[in-house]
C-alpha cells in the first residue's frame, strides 16, 4: 500500500485525527467557505448598489436635460410675447436696424448662441446679426410645429454648413477633431463638423397676419458649462474615495463633444469616441447601458441612454459616470482585512484546541489498549479508572462492565455450543429431506429435457418428410407432360394425389413450426384467431381419431390479434391436450372465439371447453405452478406454467373455471390490434 493509502487508513481508524478533524473542519474549512460566500453575496451587494446609484444619477441628468429644454422654450417664448419685440415686429421695415441689436441683447440674456424670426415662406425676417441670410432651413419638425401655432423644443443635429449659414463662428466651434483611444481606432486625420444643437422655436402673429416662428438654438458641442453644471448637480458634495469626482458627457452619434472626462491633465476629452460594445447597445438597440465601460483611458461603472432629435431618431448619447478605481481599491482593502483577521483568530485558537484535545486522547488511547490485549485473548484486561468525569469516562467504566459481561457470556457461549451441534444434527436431517425433494425435481427437468430432444426429432422428421414429397411432386409432374393429351382422363386421380401431397406438406409444414418455433419467432402478423385455430387442430388430430370426442367450433371473434402464431399455437396444443386427457371415455371439445374488452382494453377470448371430470378446487389452486401435474409418467408440470408465460408477455392472461364432474372450460385473453397502440 502506497504511503498515502497508509494515511488515509490511519486516518479512517484514529479517534485523535478525526477528533482533530472536528475541532479543525469548522474554523479551517467551513468558516473561510461561509467567508467566501458573504465575501462574494456583499460584493454583488455592492456592484449593484454601485450600478443603482449610477442608475440614478443618470436620471438626474436626464430631469436636467428636460429643464433646460423646458427653461429654453420659456425663454424664448417670453421673448415672442415680450412688448419690445412686438414694437419691432409693428414697426416693420423701420426695424431692420433695431431688429438684430434686440434679438442680440435678448440672445445674451437667454444664453442661446443664435436668434431669428422666419415667415412661413423660410424667409428670414430679422436675426440676431445684421448679415442673416434671407433664408434658412424650413423642414424642422419643431419650425413647422411653431409656425402652425405651437412652440416646440428639441435637439436636432446642425450640418457644418447650415451652422455656417447662422453664424461662421457656431460652424468653426462645432468642428471636433476626432482622437483615438484604446478602445476606438479612429483615424487622427478625421473631423467631426456637425453641431449637437438644442433647438427651440416659438409661434409668432405677424402684424399682417402671417405666422412666423421665433427660432432659437444652442450650440451643444464643447459646452462645458452644460456638462459642468450637470456633474456639480450629481456629484457636488458626494466625493468618492480618493476624493475623484464624477463625469459627464454629451455624445454626438458616438463622438463625445462636451464633457469632463479628462483625456490627460487638464484637456478634455472631447474628440473621442465610444467603445463598440457601447455605441452597438445605446445607438444602434436603443438600449440604456448600465455597466462598467472603458471610458477614454480607464474603466467607469457608466450609464448611457440615446438622444432623440425632433424627428425621433437617435443622434447622440448622454452619459454619467464615475471611475470603477477606487472602488476596486475600497474592495480589495476590506478583503484583505477579513484574511488577515482570519488568520490572526486561526493563530489565536487553533493551538488552543489541540491542547484541550489531548486530555480526549488519553483516555481514549487507553481503551484501545485494553482492546488490543482483549483481542490477543487476555479476557481479564481492563481500562481501571478515568480521571475524566465526562463521557469518555463514563464510556471507560461502561467499557470494563462490558469485558465483565463478556467473561459470563463465554462460559454461557460454551455451554450454548454443546446445544447448537444438537441442532445441526437435527437440520442435517432435515436437508436429507430437502435433497429428496430437489432429486425429484431434477426428474422432472431431465423430464423437460427429453420433450427438447423430442422436438429436435420431430422437426428432423419433418424435414425428412419434405424431401421424398419433393421428389413426387416432380415426377407427378414428368408423368403428366409424358402421357400429354391422355393424361386428361386420369384428370381427377391427379388433382386427388396434388390434394393429399399438399396436404401432407402443410401438415409437415406445421408440426415443423410447433417442433421449432424459434425459427418463426421473428414473424409477426395480424391475423383471427379463427385462423390459428384452425392450424392447430391437425396437430392434436391423431389424438381426437382415437377417442369419441367431438369437435364443436364457434367462431364470432371479428378482431384480429398480434402474437407470435406458433407461440399461440402451443398454448392451444397444451389446452386441447388436456381437455382430451379429461375426456378418456369421450365427450365433447368446444373451442369458441369471441371479442371481449377486459378493464375498458379491446380484445378477443379463445375458450378451450372439455366435459371431461373436472378439477378438484385443492388442485386448481396449484395448475399453473411449474412441475405440478396430476400425470405421474406423462406431463412435466410445465406445459400450463409456459402457457401463462406466454400470454402473459403479450399482456393478456389465462383463466379456468371447471366443477369436478361438469368438466373444465380454460379461457386464453389476449389484446386486440387496435389497443395495442
Amino acid at each position: 500500500m502506497s504511503e498515502d493509502g497508509e494515511t488515509i487508513g490511519l486516518f479512517r481508524r484514529s479517534v485523535r485525527y478525526r477528533l482533530l478533524a472536528i475541532a479543525l473542519v469548522p474554523m479551517l474549512v467551513v468558516l473561510p467557505v461561509l467567508l467566501a460566500i458573504g465575501i462574494i453575496r456583499w460584493n454583488e451587494r455592492f456592484d449593484a448598489v454601485t450600478l443603482a446609484k449610477v442608475d440614478d444619477d443618470l436620471t438626474i441628468a436626464r430631469q436636467y436635460l428636460s429643464r433646460i429644454l423646458e427653461n429654453t422654450e420659456g425663454r424664448l417664448i417670453a421673448i415672442s410675447e415680450s412688448e419690445g419685440f412686438r414694437k419691432l415686429l409693428r414697426a416693420g421695415e423701420g426695424s431692420e436696424q433695431a431688429f438684430p441689436a434686440y434679438l442680440g441683447a435678448a440672445e445674451r440674456r437667454g444664453g442661446f448662441d443664435f436668434l431669428y424670426v422666419m415667415a412661413e415662406d423660410g424667409t428670414v425676417l430679422a436675426g440676431d446679426r445684421p448679415a442673416m441670410p434671407a433664408s434658412l432651413r424650413l423642414d424642422w419638425p419643431l419650425i413647422s410645429s411653431a409656425l402652425s401655432g405651437r412652440s416646440q423644443t428639441g435637439i436636432d443635429v446642425f450640418a457644418n454648413s447650415e451652422l455656417a449659414a447662422i453664424s461662421p463662428r457656431l460652424a468653426e466651434r462645432a468642428r471636433i477633431e476626432i482622437v483615438p483611444t484604446a478602445e476606438s481606432d479612429a483615424p487622427g486625420s478625421m473631423v467631426e463638423a456637425r453641431g449637437l444643437v438644442l433647438h427651440s422655436a416659438a409661434a409668432v402673429l405677424l402684424p399682417d397676419g402671417r405666422r412666423a416662428a421665433l427660432v432659437g438654438g444652442i450650440l451643444l458641442n464643447r459646452n462645458l458649462d452644460f456638462v459642468d453644471t450637470i456633474n456639480d448637480l450629481i456629484y457636488h458634495g458626494s466625493g468618492q474615495p480618493d476624493g475623484i469626482k464624477g463625469t459627464a458627457t454629451l455624445f454626438l452619434d458616438d463622438i463625445r463633444v462636451s464633457t469632463n472626462v479628462r483625456l490627460f491633465g487638464d484637456r478634455r476629452a472631447i474628440g473621442t469616441r465610444v467603445s463598440e460594445e457601447v455605441r452597438s447597445a445605446v445607438l444602434d438597440q436603443g438600449r440604456t447601458w448600465r455597466d462598467r465601460a472603458f471610458v477614454v483611458n480607464d474603466w467607469y461603472v457608466s450609464a448611457y441612454e440615446p438622444i432623440l432629435d425632433t424627428n425621433g431618431r437617435r443622434v447622440g448619447m448622454l452619459y454619467v459616470g464615475f471611475a470603477e478605481a477606487p472602488f476596486v481599491r475600497a474592495k480589495n482593502e476590506t478583503w484583505l482585512t477579513i484574511a488577515v483577521a482570519f488568520l490572526l483568530a486561526v493563530a489565536a485558537t487553533v493551538p488552543f484546541f489541540l491542547l484541550w484535545t489531548r486530555s480526549i486522547f488519553r483516555p481514549l488511547e487507553r481503551m484501545k489498549r485494553t482492546i488490543g490485549r482483549v483481542e490477543a485473548g487476555d479476557l481479564a484486561a481492563r481500562t481501571g479508572p478515568v480521571e475524566n468525569r465526562d463521557e469518555i469516562g463514563l464510556v471507560a467504566g461502561e467499557l470494563d462492565r462490558l469485558l465483565n459481561g463478556i467473561q459470563t457470556r463465554d462460559a454461557e457461549l460454551r455451554l450454548w455450543n454443546e446445544q447448537l451441534s444438537q441442532r445441526a444434527d437435527q437440520r442435517a436431517l432435515e436437508l436429507s429431506d430437502t435433497a429428496q425433494r430437489l432429486e425429484t425435481t431434477t426428474r422432472q427437468l431431465v423430464m423437460s429435457e427429453k420433450l427438447a430432444a423430442i422436438g429436435e426429432i420431430t422437426a428432423g422428421v419433418a424435414h425428412e418428410i419434405n424431401n421424398p414429397i419433393a421428389v413426387m411432386q416432380g415426377n407427378l409432374e414428368i408423368i403428366r407432360d409424358m402421357m400429354g393429351p391422355d393424361a386428361e382422363e386420369a384428370k381427377t386421380e391427379f388433382r386427388l394425389i396434388d390434394q393429399q401431397m399438399h396436404r401432407i406438406t402443410e401438415i409437415v409444414t406445421k408440426l415443423l413450426q410447433f417442433a421449432r418455433p424459434q425459427e418463426f419467432s421473428g414473424f409477426v402478423e395480424d391475423y383471427s384467431p379463427a385462423e390459428v385455430i384452425s392450424d392447430t387442430l391437425p396437430l392434436v388430430q391423431h389424438l381426437l381419431k382415437k377417442t369419441m370426442i367431438s369437435v364443436e367450433r364457434q367462431d364470432r371473434a371479428m378482431r384480429l390479434i398480434r402474437m407470435n402464431r406458433t407461440e399461440l399455437q402451443q398454448v392451444l396444443v397444451n389446452l386441447i391436450v388436456n381437455a382430451i386427457h379429461a375426456m378418456p371415455n369421450g365427450g365433447r371439445l368446444e373451442l369458441r372465439t369471441v371479442d371481449a374488452d377486459v378493464d375498458g382494453r379491446q380484445g378477443i377470448s379463445i375458450e378451450v371447453s372439455d366435459t371431461g371430470q373436472g378439477i378438484a378446487p385443492d388442485v386448481l389452486a396449484q395448475i399453473f405452478d411449474p412441475f405440478f401435474t396430476t400425470k405421474s409418467r406423462e406431463g412435466t408440470g410445465l406445459g400450463l406454467s409456459i402457457s401463462q408465460r406466454l400470454v402473459a408477455q403479450e399482456g393478456g392472461r389465462i383463466t379456468v373455471r371447471s366443477q369436478p364432474g361438469m368438466g373444465t372450460a380454460f379461457t386464453v385473453w389476449l389484446p386486440a390490434v387496435e389497443d395495442m397502440f
